[in-house]
């Protein structure tokens, strides 16, 4: 986000302000079009790990592509284009998936990465698709919340929260310790933001449930294959992926790294809702730096598409 955005609270109302005023205007939001048509999982497996892509939720963003990633040229568009064609709706329009990722454990029991949009009474109704449909994509693949180990919150943006908690301030997922960097916790405190710290932060620390971390954090290890914690700050500053690396092959789950096929194309190119668009291109471009150099699968967010190879799109030239 920009400098009138700093607090995730002030960054909702902004959201919910600006999706109400282009609904006005004939141009439609995100809100209310929640498909659960492609909700099957998808999965990738690294050595005993298998990762589960859970769609929560999927609409229209409530800005054209062009006002969200103002920096893209036309070469830009149309790689990306190629990448995710599902993106590209009438008129313009972002078409985007809200994505969660579960992944099973050696020992049979789960890392949840992010929570999605959540119910209709989430923070996230003021501008994202709620309800969300993790609940029932759990159900479906079989995992029960309270066989899930850990929830890792990739950053405390609303649409990756809403199913962490319940309106009413009571964790989902019963035995999960909820992984959270130190710095976007500092972050959210320094800002005042009231109604994360409040929704979120609060209920979870009460039950003992918060887990801060600082950096690299290995959740779970077997016979040379690790699930650890990455930051990879700018989209917030405590922005954090999660790495499932093996021997010979790795799955990164980037969270909001990028969050359109644009931007991995065209690494340079800034989300208008970035904290801090410099440090989010570098981290942008390191990660993908670090993709090249063994088989990786990319587990994303907001693709249309769950898992995408880096680099074959790419270019890294100016834009």
């Amino acid at each position: 986000m920009d400098d009138v955005t700093k607090s995730s609270g002030r960054r909702t109302f902004l959201l919910g302000t600006a999706a109400a005023g282009l609904a006005v205007a004939g141009l439609g939001t995100a809100g209310g079009v929640a498909s659960a048509s492609r909700g099957g999982a998808v999965t990738r497996s690294v050595g005993p790990f298998e990762v589960l892509a859970l769609l929560d939720a999927d609409g229209p963003f409530f800005l054209p592509a062009a006002d969200a990633f103002a920096g893209a040229s036309e070469r830009d568009w149309a790689g990306a284009r190629l990448v995710d064609p599902a993106a590209f709706g009438p008129d313009g329009t972002w078409h985007l998936d809200f994505r969660c990722f579960a992944v099973r454990l050696p020992n049979r029991r789960y890392a949840l990465v992010d929570t999605g949009v959540g119910p209709a009474e989430s923070p996230a109704a003021a501008w994202a698709p709620v309800p969300g449909h993790l609940l029932e994509r759990l159900a479906e693949a079989g995992i029960g919340r309270d066989e899930v180990e850990f929830v890792v919150l990739t950053h405390l943006h609303e649409d990756h929260y809403g199913w962490s908690v319940s309106p009413q301030g009571v964790p989902t997922f019963p035995n999960a310790r909820y992984v959270v960097q130190r710095s976007e916790i500092a972050a959210l405190e320094e800002a005042g933001d009231e109604v994360v710290l409040a929704y979120v932060v609060a209920p979870l620390r009460g039950t003992g449930q918060l887990s801060v971390v600082d950096g690299r954090d290995c959740l779970a290890e077997r016979h040379g294959t690790r699930l650890t914690t990455e930051p990879t700050p700018g989209h917030t500053p405590g922005h954090q992926s999660v790495l499932l690396r093996g021997a010979d092959r790795q799955i990164v789950i980037t969270g909001d790294v990028l969050v359109h096929a644009v931007q991995l194309v065209a690494p340079d190119v800034g989300y208008r809702f970035e904290g801090d668009q410099d440090t989010a291109r570098r981290t942008r471009r390191a990660l993908l730096e670090r993709a090249d150099r063994m088989p990786t699968w990319l587990a994303t967010a907001h693709l249309n598409t769950p898992f995408v190879r880096p680099g074959t799109a790419r270019r890294t030239g100016p834009t």
